[in-house]
């Protein structure tokens, strides 16, 4: 949700106007009759199409108010004195790497906190969120609370995601050129995948989805990547040095065993096929082989995908601390998990992890929160 001048309309009204475009285009077809409708349709659909695939049409809860941060989220309150860096992080010191493959440009709480946490966790290294939606120079991006927010830590850094720049140099090029993978059913997060592999391989660091929230500093953690389930590797962490043999055999299998129609394959099928004949084994289990690491599911994946719901029940902080105790960060599951309520102020396990690892996105979510309550009497 963008910035707005004046009073805005209510929801509905807003989801359903046409653009003044498909009101002149109504006007005009309907003068020329036997394929008036017919366009009609096809520009309506079309409108459809692009508002959900890029999911314009969503929650505004999930998303918070667009405006710029309140008095009571000051920088100066809640950006630790430990990141007020004169010159700013070398980058000699490692990148931890977020990328956005939509376009879109509207951070929801869980972006937010997932940038600020690794940056509070990482205060000697540079926070990098690449963006595709900034790579079209749009300039109302400031105009965002979360991107207001972020600016208050020197580390961060939110940069446009420059794809044709990103893949060049690699066995990827070519394969991102091919017109016909737009069509594929899962290429946003197979672009997604990519991106990390070559991020990796090219620059090393830390690569983090957008949906985890940081515990503690990820650098000790070297050529190292997560254990999600039984079997399975899964690639919402990675953390390797530049020019890693491991990450290269990932960018060429990525190419060569290429099937962009199933979930999953150019993911963690594809970290997970690797790592076997990496280590030649059969069956993945938490080790260390020939310098590449598998760690244990508590070490990031402390919350199995299929207990996403955990996320929302309440817990002592004793728990919590026993759940966390081994644990650097925690995958949110963010595309199981996006369309369920959060109370805040609660004892949720995630409203915790939100209050306790980036509490200036918390503040902000307690601020909107009383905002809308106050709405609804």
């Amino acid at each position: 949700m963008m910035a707005v001048s004046g009073e805005q309309a209510p929801a509905g009204e807003r989801m359903l106007r046409m653009p003044s475009c498909l009101l002149k285009l109504t006007r005009v077809v309907l003068s020329h009759k036997p394929w008036a409708l017919f366009i009609l349709i096809v520009a309506f659909v079309s409108f459809v199409y692009h508002k959900l695939h890029w999911g314009i049409w969503e929650d505004p809860n999930s998303r918070g108010h667009p405006y710029g941060l309140s008095d009571e989220i000051s920088c100066a309150h809640y950006v630790p004195s430990s990141l007020n860096i004169a010159a700013g992080p070398s980058p000699s010191t490692g990148n931890v790497f977020f990328v956005e493959t939509s376009e879109q440009t509207t951070p929801s709480y869980l972006f937010s906190c997932s940038v600020e946490s690794a940056a509070r966790a990482h205060p000697g290294s540079r926070v990098t969120v690449l963006m595709k939606g900034m790579a079209k120079g749009n300039t109302s991006l400031s105009k965002h609370w979360a991107f207001s927010l972020l600016s208050c830590f020197p580390n961060v850094e939110i940069q446009p995601l420059d794809l044709t720049e990103l893949f060049s140099g690699t066995p990827l090029a070519q394969w991102y050129l091919q017109p016909q993978r737009y069509q594929e059913p899962h290429f946003l997060a197979v672009l997604s995948d990519a991106c990390r592999i070559v991020l990796m391989w090219k620059f090393g660091g830390i690569y983090l989805d957008t949906d985890f929230i940081v515990l503690k500093n990820l650098q000790n953690l070297t050529n190292a990547l997560g254990i999600q389930s039984e079997d399975v590797l899964n690639g919402a962490f990675l953390s390797f040095k530049p020019k890693h043999e491991f990450m290269e055999l990932c960018m060429q299998d990525f190419v060569q065993n290429y099937n962009g129609w199933v979930w999953g394959h150019q993911g963690p099928e594809l970290l997970s096929r690797v790592f076997k004949k990496w280590c030649s084994l059969r069956t993945i289990k938490t080790m260390s082989c020939k310098g590449v690491s598998a760690l244990a599911p508590e070490a990031v994946y402390p919350i199995p995908w299929q207990d996403w719901k955990k996320l929302f029940e309440a817990v002592s902080a004793l728990e919590l601390h026993k759940l966390l105790e081994h644990t650097y960060a925690v995958h949110i599951w963010n595309k199981l998990s996006h369309g369920t309520k959060l109370e805040i102020p609660s004892q949720a396990l995630l409203a915790q992890l939100y209050s306790q690892f980036c509490p200036a996105t918390y503040a902000k979510m307690k601020q909107d929160s009383e905002e809308w309550a106050r709405r609804a009497v």
